[in-house]
């Protein structure tokens, strides 16, 4: 039990980490680890959500405080980030899991490989 309980804390660090030194992949990062732990890629994924929000507030945050970032850069992703958040959200009940896992397979696919060639 203590070692499911360090691991689940090192995961946790690990995602953190990861999400606020790269400004993404604690999701990444997350969705493998949740699935570890018997989660579903649907209740992987919406799960991973539910923990990157406050990592990623806390990030932004500090980000802020140190003037890091200016917030305004961000204004005109807001509002069609929202509403990709809505569709997605609506069109997660209708996808499978298996179709889940090959989408989500293909970004993280795509975002190395277009990280290594760059």
């Amino acid at each position: 039990m203590k070692i499911k309980k360090l691991s689940t804390a090192l995961f946790g660090v690990a995602i953190g980490f990861i999400n606020g030194l790269l400004g993404a992949g604690g999701g990444m990062l997350a969705v493998p680890l949740l699935k570890k732990y018997g989660f579903s890629q649907r209740a992987a994924q919406q799960n991973a959500i539910a923990i990157i929000l406050p990592i990623t507030a806390v990030s932004a945050g500090i980000y802020l405080y140190k003037n890091y970032v200016n917030l305004s850069n961000s204004y005109s992703y807001l509002p069609t980030g929202f509403l990709g958040a809505i569709i997605a959200t609506i069109l997660m009940k209708k996808i499978s899991n298996k179709w889940l896992k090959r989408i989500f397979a293909f970004f993280m696919l795509y975002a190395g490989i277009r990280l290594l060639l760059k």
